[in-house]
């Protein structure tokens, strides 16, 4: 366990995942019993999923389980370690396709990772804001981002291409998972379905003057799309912005075999 000093004087760790906790220096006997780093893990994860990252402290995730917060101390040295832990654990969430299967279509496993990506950012709006804060390299984002590695070397891309196609993909669902999570969260604040809230806002908006020719072009555009709720346009809007990405990637396989540019080795 960590005094609370050295977690105030000690500069900000890498990672959890490149430093080993520090030995704790009480007695074994006063180490709380009933808790561990996964049950701490799980239930930060569900605090963050309910009530957001700004309300997230380690006082609350200790009233929630009933603990001291030194308590917790005894298991994760920094909230920031914490985080990261919860980071790693959603993305455990996601299945991730075998990239060396005989027969499999790079483009079928690319689409599988990249719904799954976009259900995760959805499922917990907390976590796009992590990403980037931290490394990101526990064993579940690990086999995540290894898994995206070997599928776009199956595209054909030149290997120095790749990188390029990885966030061609990934930082537009990345993109996509962000706002529709805020989207949604947004309405279950409000306590409105996607579709009423959808159609309050347009309603609002609709009347300012300014917007009025915006407003009629999109409306066209709508109308062009076809009907349905809410939750199917989201869904028929991200499939086909992705087949349009996949449709790039193909295109520029075949522009790097014109004109010469190395594959992937």
């Amino acid at each position: 366990m960590v005094s609370s000093a050295d977690r105030t004087e000690r500069p900000a760790r890498t990672s959890v995942w490149l430093e080993p906790r520090t030995p704790s220096r009480g007695r074994r006997s006063e180490q709380p019993t009933g808790l561990d780093r996964e049950r701490i893990t799980a239930v930060t994860v569900r605090l963050l999923d309910a009530e957001g990252l700004a309300r997230f402290s380690m006082r609350r995730l200790a009233a929630e389980m009933g603990v001291t917060a030194m308590s917790v101390y005894w298991y994760v040295d920094t909230k920031d370690d914490l985080l990261e832990l919860a980071l790693d654990a959603v993305f455990g969430e996601l299945r991730v396709p075998d990239p060396a299967e005989e027969g499999a279509d790079w483009r079928d496993q690319l689409r599988e990772l990249a719904a799954g990506y976009r259900t995760l950012l959805v499922a917990h709006p907390w976590v796009p804001s992590l990403i980037g804060t931290y490394l990101n390299i526990g064993p579940n984002s690990l086999a995540f981002a290894s898994t995206v590695q070997k599928v776009v070397r199956n595209t054909g891309l030149p290997l120095g291409r790749q990188p390029a196609g990885t966030s061609a993909v990934f930082q537009f669902v990345y993109g996509v998972g962000t706002i529709e999570g805020n989207f949604r969260k947004r309405c279950a604040d409000a306590g409105m379905t996607l579709d009423d809230y959808y159609a309050e806002a347009m309603g609002a908006t609709r009347k300012v003057p300014e917007l009025t020719e915006m407003f009629e072009d999109a409306e066209k555009m709508m109308a062009a799309r076809g009907g349905g709720t809410v939750e199917e346009m989201l869904q028929r809007d991200f499939d086909y912005a992705l087949e349009t990405v996949i449709a790039g990637i193909e295109t520029m396989v075949e522009r790097s075999r014109d004109t010469g540019e190395a594959g992937p080795s």
